[in-house]
């Protein structure tokens, strides 16, 4: 078909050159034969057949120019009018349109799979980063990165350096096919990241593809798991070791009161008795000690249930109330949806709340205005947050990481047993626990459940 139209206009074009010579040899005859006027306006036909011809063939040009700006710019929604063509440009027409519609397809194609990764990369938790290795203009960044970091966005990887210079700079350092692991501090909140680096080239220009991964929860997961292996060693070696010292410094003081009779009560019986006395209160005080960090590996399993978080605050409220009026501590209890709910185990988490609040009082004992804040809420993630907020001395940054370590306790008197075991019953939760604190002005708590 193609063949059949492109002949047409070849025997359109060859008749149009056939009539132009034709004419031609009849002005060159009449001037010949001194026909002056007939050649005069025989010239004057020449002349018109020139202009078509020039028509005839321009026409081509301008549309194949029109379709090359097309191409140029990108824009393939024009179509050619096939039906109303001259015969002269149908060809070129067809052939416009097929290379339109073939442009049109490929692009919808990719928009299809640019849209898909997109969607891919917004649904996993890893954050992602492209950026050009010589300019630095970032050219991805996903939704989950900009959580982490902070930032709605970020037009070049320099712009990184004034949020936060050292991620800037494990990012410039690290090379392809390395993996890091770093600290990213947030709104007074340090989370560890693996960075885990690509590079890519597309023509002349070369990319840096980073991966940021959230192991913050793998990581006490694997903390929290050594450390029940170390008590469960820990509390059997000691029960094992002291009941026997107990149950003999027992004995030992039974046997000695009866025969305390048949003695003449002196000085030395009675320090036996004391010491005898002393051991075994002491005795008993490490295997009491010993049963309280077994708590820590005792709770395995949840009880879950709907709860309203209202009737966790009311209870809270209730229990402490006594305590609060006495200390002269104001407790807020804000909550702007009375609706919302969370799956626990209650009995757990208000173990975790009292322990929580419990700390807080402690911390705002000596400010002139006490006062402890509850909160719930949901993030856009659709995770249940509650708030537990302070105005009390807070703590410097270096102790932030250190405080849900067993044994480990800011205050002389404290076992560092309690947050501990908050920590670890938020994992039990699949949830996690996150503290905020600024030395002097007060400290917050999170309670994340997913």
């Amino acid at each position: 078909m193609f063949r059949i139209q492109f002949n047409k206009f070849e025997w359109a074009l060859s008749l149009r050159i056939l009539l132009l010579l034709l004419v031609l040899s009849s002005v060159a005859f009449l001037f010949t034969k001194g026909y002056v006027m007939p050649g005069l306006l025989c010239t004057g036909i020449i002349i018109f057949q020139v202009l078509d011809l020039f028509r005839f063939t321009n026409k081509s040009n301008e549309e194949l120019q029109q379709f090359v700006e097309s191409v140029h710019y990108r824009d393939f929604s024009r179509r050619y009018d096939e039906k109303n063509a001259p015969v002269s440009l149908l060809p070129a027409r067809k052939g416009f349109n097929e290379i339109t519609s073939t442009f049109k397809t490929i692009t919808r194609e990719k928009e299809t799979q640019y849209v898909y990764l997109q969607k891919i990369l917004e649904l996993v938790d890893t954050g992602i980063l492209s950026y050009e290795h010589a300019t630095g203009e970032v050219m991805w960044m996903n939704e989950p990165l900009k959580q982490m970091l902070q930032v709605p966005y970020l037009k070049t990887v320099q712009a990184l350096q004034r949020r936060d210079e050292s991620i800037y700079n494990e990012i410039i350092a690290i090379n392809p096919g390395e993996k890091k692991v770093v600290s990213l501090k947030g709104d007074k909140t340090i989370t560890k990241v693996q960075l885990s680096a690509t590079a890519f080239q597309t023509g002349e220009r070369k990319f840096k593809l980073i991966a940021f991964q959230n192991i913050n929860e793998a990581l006490e997961e694997t903390e929290a798991k050594a450390w029940q292996k170390l008590l469960n060693v820990m509390t059997h070696e000691i029960m094992n070791s002291v009941a026997p010292i107990s149950s003999l410094a027992d004995t030992l003081k039974n046997r000695l009161q009866l025969a305390i009779g048949d003695l003449q009560k002196s000085g030395p019986v009675d320090d036996i008795e004391v010491g005898i006395t002393t051991i075994k209160r002491r005795s008993e005080g490490l295997l009491k000690f010993a049963e309280t960090y077994r708590n820590l590996n005792k709770i395995t399993t949840l009880s879950l249930e709907k709860v309203h978080v209202r009737d966790v605050f009311e209870t809270l409220h209730h229990l402490m109330e006594p305590t609060f009026e006495k200390k002269n501590i104001e407790l807020d209890i804000i909550l702007k949806d009375p609706d919302l709910q969370l799956q626990a185990d209650i009995n757990l988490i208000e173990q975790v709340l009292i322990n929580l609040v419990v700390n807080a009082a402690e911390a705002v004992k000596d400010r002139p205005e006490p006062r402890i804040q509850l909160s719930a809420y949901i993030t856009p993630g659709n995770k249940v947050v509650i708030k537990i907020a302070d105005n009390g001395i807070g703590m410097p940054e270096e102790l932030l990481e250190k405080i849900f370590i067993p044994f480990f306790s800011t205050r002389k008197t404290g076992s560092g047993i309690g947050l501990s075991l908050c920590k670890q019953i938020m994992l039990l939760h699949k949830g996690s626990i996150q503290v905020q604190s600024v030395e002097g002005e007060g400290t917050a708590f999170f309670l994340h459940f997913n």
